[in-house]
């Protein structure tokens, strides 16, 4: 277990000092062979037959949809068109942010595509509106991570992958607490701006705001149809997530150069350049993950875990709350892909033992890391917030705090300690 910890105590140290992530991930296993005489070349070749997978296939996909999303217009017509709706109630304009944050995320499966497809538009428009700028940041980044949670979310998928569990009935485990959280996160916003006197759409007749929903839905309409082909071939059975990403792409390029006109030969060629260096260094990072944590498991690392946390407790609700508390520092300090891969299998065995089922522990693990991206140190979703919106950290920090106190934490302790929130969806549609 000394071994283990000096090896992750030297990738944090080269972490804190701006280290790329896979040099750091190469250096914890250098201290591993160096100073634990571990072979690196099992863990090496693990790592490599593991990336292969047919199931990672869909990333790829995933990440340059959501580039064409951010450049193609898709995401300005679903704003328009849910606008529609709630444009006239006090706070309407959040729950627009809130509700195309979460369809937009869910349809690329990142967070940082919803902060920075919706944030451009959405956080100059609240801002117009008299919403408190630091706010406006704060709702559109958490908002954000959303899709995480609502399918198809990567860091699910690589859950799925990495645990050898359905992926289907781990994206579906996080619909409820998705939805939970869209709908807080709505409700807070409502709360905090009632006294502040924003500037709301102009009241209109019943005649007029249909013909505004006939026109707006009109153009909207092949926006709208992409999360319903989408989400809608995955949950019905009909693609798999690897060809739901493939046709995602596919319905993507003719939207945006054809209808939309938001793509053109720059943007599409600066999309795909952006879509495979970022590509590139997942595979890498995951490859290099999977390979420390095999080591970690070479040495038995799980095993000195569960001891270690069972001395402390053997029970149930404690030791959830440590993991929650666990995860909740992981987040705060690495991505939330590469938490899933170091530490869900150093877990597993662990919360498996206490009865909790893995697909719930997908649910704890996803949500709580999610939350990471947007809380300081590391919250790279929020900081990207704070740019788009020219926020300074002090303005956005207080109602960001506001959003995962009374939001967010809630949901999640939720999520942790009442199953049947995970684990209706999947059985119902008999995926358990």
């Amino acid at each position: 277990m000394a071994l283990v910890l000096l090896a992750l105590l030297s990738l944090t140290i080269y972490l804190s000092f701006g280290g790329p992530l896979p040099f750091c991930f190469g250096l914890a296993m250098m201290v591993m062979y160096f100073c634990g005489d571990i072979t690196m070349k099992g863990a090496l070749m693990y790592g490599l037959q593991q990336i292969s997978s047919p199931v990672l296939l869909s990333i790829p996909m995933f990440v340059f949809a959501g580039q064409l999303m951010g450049e193609s217009g898709i995401a300005k017509w679903l704003l328009d068109f849910v606008n529609i709706f709630v444009g006239r109630i006090k706070g309407g304009l959040g729950i627009v942010s809130v509700i195309t944050c979460a369809i937009i995320g869910a349809i690329s499966g990142s967070a940082l595509t919803g902060v920075s497809a919706i944030g451009p538009i959405m956080i100059p428009r609240m801002i117009k509106e008299n919403y408190p700028r630091g706010f406006a940041c704060a709702l559109v980044s958490i908002s954000s991570v959303l899709g995480l949670l609502i399918p198809p979310s990567i860091s699910m998928l690589t859950y799925a992958w990495l645990t050898d569990n359905s992926v289907l009935a781990c994206f579906m485990s996080t619909v409820i607490p998705g939805t939970l959280i869209t709908i807080s996160l709505s409700l807070i916003n409502m709360y905090i701006v009632k006294d502040h006197d924003l500037v709301l759409s102009k009241k209109i007749t019943l005649s007029e705001k249909l013909d505004q929903t006939r026109k707006i839905g009109f153009h909207a309409l092949p926006a709208l149809l992409m999360p319903v082909i989408i989400l809608g071939g995955i949950y019905g059975g009909i693609m798999t997530t690897t060809e739901a990403a493939g046709v995602a792409v596919i319905y993507a390029i003719p939207v945006g150069f054809c209808i939309y006109k938001g793509l053109n030969k720059g943007s599409y060629c600066d999309a795909a350049i952006s879509s495979a260096t970022t590509v590139g260094s997942i595979m890498l990072l995951i490859m290099l993950c999977m390979c420390l944590g095999q080591m970690f498991i070479m040495v038995g690392a799980p095993q000195e875990i569960t001891k270690a946390i069972l001395s402390i407790s053997s029970n149930k609700t404690i030791i959830l709350l440590l993991i929650n508390l666990f995860f909740i520092i992981m987040g705060m300090l690495v991505t939330d892909l590469v938490s899933i891969l170091l530490i869900v299998p150093l877990l597993l065995p662990l919360v498996t033992q206490i009865g909790v089922h893995p697909v719930q522990f997908g649910a704890i693990a996803i949500t709580n890391l999610a939350m990471g991206t947007v809380t300081p140190p590391y919250a790279t979703v929020f900081y990207l917030g704070l740019r788009i919106g020219k926020a300074k950290i002090d303005e956005g920090l207080k109602p960001l705090l506001i959003l995962i106190i009374f939001g967010y934490l809630p949901i999640l302790l939720l999520t942790t300690y009442i199953p049947e929130l995970s684990l209706a969806l999947p059985r119902m549609m008999g995926l358990l």
